[in-house]
């Protein structure tokens, strides 16, 4: 199974987002593995969001990053990178169909309410980077399954 990361971002967290967020992967099927809250700081936004530091809107991101606590989740699950990147939608909430997180609470590509890792090896270390080996929980459940076969 994969894991990948999700933060919900200060406006899902200012606009009361967050168990609709939650409960939106929990329902597709995705195992929460991690979770907790935290102030971003400069140096984290500036490792986590290296890529995108020489463009013009680094300084309003790393602004809308910190006015608030972001939600840092681990979820797992049978192509969880693509499945949560599916769910998110496009990064740009104009452009976002109905349907996917953005799609359907986001009119901005900043105030996004959540950013998801874009593949399997940026989750590794976005999952390294967020969360102790400790903090990241393996449980079963035993009263239901998830994943039938992919034979049909």
């Amino acid at each position: 199974m994969e894991q990948t990361l999700v933060l919900i971002k200060p406006c899902g967290l200012e606009r009361q987002l967050v168990g609709e967020v939650i409960t939106r992967f929990e329902r597709r099927g995705l195992m929460l593995r991690g979770m907790k809250m935290l102030q971003m700081t400069d140096e984290l936004i500036n490792i986590h969001y290296a890529h995108l530091r020489e463009k013009s809107f680094f300084e309003g991101l790393k602004e809308s990053m910190q006015y608030a606590p972001v939600i840092a989740m681990c979820w797992e699950g049978k192509e969880a990178v693509k499945v949560v990147r599916d769910m998110t939608g496009y990064t740009n909430g104009r452009k976002a169909v109905p349907g996917t997180i953005r799609g359907d609470y986001s009119m901005s590509s900043q105030q996004n309410i959540v950013h998801s890792s874009d593949s399997i090896d940026t989750a590794r270390v976005e999952i390294d980077r967020f969360f102790r080996p400790e903090e990241i929980f393996s449980y079963k459940i035993h009263w239901r399954q998830f994943y039938a076969t992919d034979e049909i």
